[in-house]
């Protein structure tokens, strides 16, 4: 077994250890749990204010090889592009106990050129535990009508190689681009992967 596809596997099961003590309240097919946060500036952040917009929830970590995959191989911030330029509003959140990591995940974006609406740190995880977040990335699109239609992985390569990118299907934009048609998803569930989103201790 490769290096590669070890750490993969490592990462992978520490994610699923993790699911195992979640209890999501966030199904496909039904109302996205209602939530209000605040985001990396200090401001509230509601998601009822973006309804009658389409919204991808992204958790991110940006220590995760996972994550730097997507992110500094320009992938995420071309999807988040993309997002943007069809009116859908991009929410990155950092499950994280330290409430203090907002300037950091700010400054980590500008870095990587990442174009989110708005980035919200988690800080007691009542949020990742609201959606079942399992893993950076895990990825949700909630239609314009505040109903969740798609959770899961960014794309269809599990791994931590930039180079498995380009022959990957794009999970995100695929189910964006068929919300935004008015046509069923046609896949509204995978599997996500990545490294475990860190929980805050007792939470």
């Amino acid at each position: 077994m490769s290096m590669n596809n070890l750490l993969t596997s490592v990462l992978m099961g520490a994610a699923l250890s993790v699911s195992a003590g979640l209890s999501a309240k966030a199904v496909v097919g039904e109302p996205a749990p209602p939530f209000t946060a605040t985001d990396a500036n200090g401001k509230a952040v509601n998601l009822a204010d973006f309804k009658g917009t389409p919204v991808v929830l992204e958790w991110v970590n940006p220590g995760c090889p996972f994550v730097r995959k997507h992110y500094d191989s320009g992938n995420m911030p071309a999807t988040q592009a993309k997002a943007l330029g069809s009116d859908v509003a991009w929410i990155s959140i950092q499950t994280s106990g330290d409430s203090t990591a907002g300037d950091q995940l700010k400054t980590w974006q500008t870095d990587k050129k990442a174009t989110p609406t708005t980035s919200i740190v988690d800080a007691d995880g009542s949020l990742g535990r609201a959606y079942g977040a399992r893993t950076t990335p895990h990825m949700f699109i909630v239609d314009s009508a505040g109903k969740l239609v798609y959770a899961g992985a960014i794309d269809s390569e599990p791994s931590a190689d930039p180079a498995d990118i380009e022959g990957a299907t794009n999970y995100v934009t695929q189910a964006l681009d068929e919300t935004l048609s008015g046509k069923p998803i046609s896949q509204s569930v995978t599997e996500p992967y990545g490294c475990s989103v860190k929980y805050p201790a007792g939470a």
